[in-house]
């Protein structure tokens, strides 16, 4: 639930790039994407590329795939599988090189340049991806390897090639008329635009509001580290002697669980839930109304009856009966914890003498107290023994145990940012694996969130050779103030956990075409998710859990406490988690939209016959729901859930087996799961992995909610 996981639409070769020539006296720069990278591990000089180099590379990398497909096309040879199949997936190299670098760069150190270039390249990208998609002479020699397959005697990777091939162009458009080929470009086009506006919007109303502190007072109950990087914003701001919060998560997160100031809870609260919905020109609901609405005409042109439908057609849940039966059983024991939680919190406040009925501002207020009085833990207690160079030690330390792999240090590589770190990534019979990039701190050019992405895909060259994949994990942890190291909450703990195991997925990656190296986006969160299990428990805690001050070992009496209060609020966690899961279903599951469409009034709306407390807003609210409104994971929401369930069921093997690092059960989730990309069925690699299908109970044991009366249908 912590990330965005970000893939490329298409994953094609990789063509490296180098920088910087000399002539005489004079330094010419040359754009490294058209020259071979002169860097270690081939790792991109990201120092020395420009923004009219992005340009120029787009540019040409769209020139050269046409010239590529032009030869596909133009050839004298019958379709078969390596001159059709194989010449399509290498395609595009220089194309997907630079794609990723942009994207990339765009995500995490961007500029008022870089997004009105995104602006610029979105059409004619969508156009280009089009032109491929919807060539007849191209679908015909694709079709007709396709229908002739037998005799082409394919092993199982080459089969799922050209499975997906064929498919990606019959969803794409292939088999549309040319009157309805042309709507659909223009559809892909629009909401292209708009998935880019959406997400630059929201980064632009989070970056807005600043909360100013001006009287000491207002600072009663903060924690000396919140206190001190609000400072430390202020001084940078020019306001000397003040203290400044914002709308990141790890200023207004624990703003919002600690503040003594009720007044300025609201304001902050109010701010952050209240992004893209200002009636400004950041507003996004005039966004998210184009958005779903052009969405729905590009299902119902395809032969959807909606937009679900369409993106579910080629995932493990199929339709949208099987995405809404499962967020439906866990709905009503939720919401019945959730309103346990309720009552606690209405405790809380009469126990101060408070004659009011709790907001969301309270929220996490009052529920800091309700389990700091309930098991004599609070955050603050925990956070000295999870530096975080030592909570990525951890992470280090468990994919060790499991797999055999180590991690070096590089400080001699070019690097996404300057805060970013490199290590190189070595297997247990000494050969590398990759180049891992760590980028940990918030920043006005950075999106919000947590997310693992890759500079380069895992591959091999024409020629046999493995290239490995350079990936990189990025987050928003509370930036350590001057002179003191990075101290993670516990939640910032689990997500460097969780990106962590996304890398691994990458790292671990091998296949022999690119067009076969991604899974279903419900099972995708399988390999993250799982990796959180370890964070936490007391075997892992004694080895990465030490005081950064004394060195200590966290306590075991801590660790028992962290166990009893593990399960507790469970209840928000989830109903705002399924919330969201399911205000994206609704918005996908239409079947027509008003042209005077009110996306607040209608997530309002379905929300509310739900009975969702207003005490808890969905984790995201519809104007800043970048998962969905800005692409990724659009009618797919539900797939943390999903994989969760399947998370849960696999470490519940580890919990059998007596030993959370049976060297079995990590050696078979390593090569069935982690290892084959999409080449498999994703439901008969967790099969081959578990000797059997997943059980729920393993989830609504992790999440506390098993002893409610539940539907019964999946026990």
């Amino acid at each position: 639930m912590k990330c965005r996981m970000l893939f490329a639409s298409t994953l094609l070769t990789a063509s490296m790039a180098a920088f910087g020539q000399t002539a005489g006296s004079v330094q010419l720069h040359v754009n490294p994407f058209l020259v071979e990278y002169n860097t270690p591990y081939g790792v991109p000089p990201f120092d020395q590329i420009t923004l009219a180099d992005y340009r120029e590379a787009f540019l040409k990398g769209i020139e050269l795939q046409k010239q590529e497909i032009d030869a596909i096309v133009r050839q004298r040879s019958m379709p078969d599988f390596e001159n059709t199949i194989v010449a399509l997936d290498r395609s595009g190299a220089l194309l997907m090189q630079v794609q990723l670098m942009f994207g990339n760069q765009s995500a995490c150190d961007t500029n008022a340049e870089m997004q009105a270039l995104s602006q610029e390249l979105s059409p004619l990208l969508s156009a280009h991806t089009d032109d491929i998609y919807m060539n007849p002479l191209l679908f015909d020699r694709v079709k007709q390897v396709y229908d002739n397959r037998a005799k082409f005697q394919l092993d199982k990777e080459q089969n799922k090639l050209l499975d997906e091939t064929y498919k990606a162009f019959t969803r794409r458009g292939a088999n549309l008329n040319d009157a309805d080929k042309e709507k659909l470009r223009k559809l892909n086009e629009q909401i292209s635009l708009l998935e880019i506006k959406f997400e630059q919007n929201m980064l632009k109303e989070t970056n807005a509001f600043k909360l100013v502190v001006d009287d000491e007072k207002d600072l009663s109950g903060l924690p000396a580290s919140l206190i001190a990087n609000a400072a430390e914003t202020a001084q940078a701001l020019g306001m000397e002697g003040k203290w400044v919060f914002t709308l990141h998560n790890p200023s207004v997160m624990p703003f919002l669980q600690y503040a003594d100031n009720r007044v300025l809870r609201e304001r902050i609260f109010k701010a952050y839930i209240n992004r893209g919905n200002n009636g400004n020109a950041q507003d996004n609901k005039s966004v998210v109304r184009e958005l779903v609405t052009a969405r729905l005409e590009k299902a119902k042109l395809m032969g959807f009856p909606d937009y679900a439908a369409m993106a579910l057609d080629n995932r493990m849940a199929k339709n949208e009966e099987n995405v809404y039966q499962l967020l439906d059983q866990l709905w009503k024991p939720a919401l019945k914890v959730a309103q346990q939680e309720l009552a606690d919190i209405r405790q809380e406040i009469k126990n101060e003498g408070g004659k009011f009925e709790p907001q969301g501002w309270d929220w996490r207020y009052y529920f800091e107290k309700a389990k700091s009085r309930k098991f004599s833990i609070n955050e603050n207690e925990v956070r000295p023994y999870l530096e975080l160079n030592q909570v990525r030690e951890g992470a280090f330390y468990v994919a060790n145990r499991l797999y055999g792999i180590r991690f070096r240090p590089l400080s001699y590589l070019p690097l996404p940012h300057p805060e970013a770190q490199a290590f190189e990534c070595i297997d247990q019979d000494g050969k590398q694996l990759g180049i891992l990039y760590f980028d940990f701190f918030p920043r006005e050019s950075k999106n919000g969130g947590a997310w693992c992405t890759i500079y380069r895909p895992q591959q091999y060259d024409e020629q046999g050779n493995k290239v490995v994949p350079i990936v990189s994990i990025v987050c928003n942890f509370t930036k350590p103030s001057a002179g003191e190291p990075a101290l993670l909450s516990m939640d910032e703990a689990s997500t460097l956990f969780h990106e962590f195991g996304h890398g691994l997925h990458s790292l671990f990656g091998d296949v022999h075409y690119l067009g076969v190296s991604e899974v279903p986006l419900d099972f995708v969160e399988l390999p993250s998710q799982i990796d959180e299990h370890w964070a936490f428990e007391p075997e892992v805690l004694k080895v990465y859990a030490k005081h950064y001050q004394t060195g200590e070992i966290i306590p075991m009496e801590l660790i028992e406490k962290l166990d009893k209060s593990g399960k507790y609020g469970q209840g928000f966690a989830t109903v705002e988690y399924l919330a969201a899961s399911l205000l994206d279903m609704d918005f996908h599951t239409l079947k027509e939209v008003p042209a005077d469409f009110d996306p607040m009034a209608f997530e309002a709306k379905v929300l509310g016959k739900r009975g969702l407390l207003k005490q808890i807003p969905s984790r995201y609210r519809s104007t800043y729901f970048a998962h969905t409104m800005g692409g990724g994971y659009t009618a797919g929401y539900y797939s943390y859930i999903w994989a969760e369930v399947l998370d849960c069921d696999a470490f519940g093997a580890y919990v059998e087996s007596g030993d959370i690092f049976q060297p079995e059960l990590a050696r078979k989730f390593r090569y069935e799961v982690l290892t084959p990309g999409g080449i498999d069925d994703a439901m008969e690699m967790y099969v081959r992995f578990r000797g059997k299908t997943p059980d729920i109970k393993w989830l609504l044991e992790k999440r506390g909610l098993n002893d409610t009366k539940l539907n019964k249908k999946k026990e």
